[in-house]
């Protein structure tokens, strides 16, 4: 099966360090939003770049440091995901683990600087261990500029060949996958899977209580719908909004996933079921647009006035 390396940028404005620094230091006692996180085994992870302090005043103090004018809309910060296929870790041991791992941080810190990196840590207590590299994109004359460090498209493709290249050479058997320019997808955010899931789960709970509505209850089981849907529609809205962005991803995804439900059929259900849980985004779609075309338009119409509030109610 082919091994593949995973390089990805997820840039950050404004300041919102602090949740990224609680999940990547493992600051939290209990992490319920996700399952994935075995807290017995985070003793084990490890740090190759330890941070110096919180992460918002080491951000900070190097855009001061370089003496930057930052904007509302200025990426402050850029957190990196380094990985590989989970196949390629079965069989090794620590301290090939910790091998691979060094090398593609030493790629970063060649890129990037390693006066700019805020933390890099390896988290060895998920599925399938990987490095989080977070750092300040400041180009070499000291100007705040992510869009220069990573680039365009097709920069973002370089990236890739580069790193593939740089681990390859250690890690021979490592493939490069298809470019993105080519293929047309972009990575989902890990989130967005995360949110398909809760909202499939709230989309439940409001058919339930719109399944109970009768002659005799219609007031009660209404508002009960009505409560429940003031709090999912305004997500919902901001979550289909985010989907359009991965439009060809996730096509290609749930055409994946009905290619892999008919050879799980020929008993390779067991090797194909990490993909098939991604696609299971499929399911958790279906629900969520069930539920749309089932809520009546006046109560959908009337979640939309209340969201918009009384100064616009009045307007109109």
């Amino acid at each position: 099966m082919p091994q593949y390396t995973i390089l990805r940028f997820e840039k950050h404005k404004g300041n919102p360090a602090r949740p990224l620094e609680a999940h990547h230091e493992r600051q939290k006692e209990k992490y319920a939003s996700n399952p994935d996180i075995d807290m017995a085994k985070s003793k084990y992870n490890f740090h190759i770049v330890k941070p110096e302090g919180r992460y918002y005043h080491f951000i900070q103090s190097r855009i001061e440091q370089a003496g930057c004018r930052t904007r509302k809309d200025s990426t402050r910060f850029v957190d990196t995901l380094i990985t590989a296929s989970p196949e390629f870790f079965k069989g090794k041991t620590r301290e090939q683990t910790e091998a691979f791992f060094q090398r593609a941080a030493d790629f970063l810190i060649q890129r990037v600087g390693r006066e700019n990196i805020v933390s890099a840590v390896v988290h060895m207590d998920e599925k399938t261990p990987h490095l989080h590299l977070t750092f300040v994109p400041l180009t070499e004359d000291n100007r705040l500029c992510a869009k220069e460090i990573l680039g365009n498209r097709a920069s973002l493709s370089k990236w890739q060949d580069d790193f593939h290249a740089h681990m390859v050479k250690a890690f021979p058997d490592l493939e490069r996958g298809e470019s993105a320019s080519k293929t047309g997808r972009k990575h989902i955010p890990t989130r967005l899977f995360k949110q398909a899931v809760s909202l499939s789960k709230q989309a439940a709970a409001i058919e339930k209580a719109l399944d109970g509505i009768g002659p005799l209850n219609a007031g009660k089981k209404k508002e009960e719908a009505l409560a429940l849907l003031k709090k999912w529609f305004p997500q919902m809205e901001d979550f289909s909004g985010q989907l359009k962005k991965y439009k060809v991803t996730i096509n290609d995804l749930l055409e994946e996933n009905r290619k892999l439900e008919a050879r799980a059929k020929a008993s390779e259900k067991g090797k194909l079921k990490d993909t098939m849980e991604r696609a299971k985004l499929e399911s958790d779609l279906h629900n969520i647009q069930r539920l749309l075309d089932r809520v009546p338009p006046e109560v959908l119409e009337q979640v939309r006035r209340e969201q918009r509030g009384p100064a616009h109610n009045k307007e109109l």
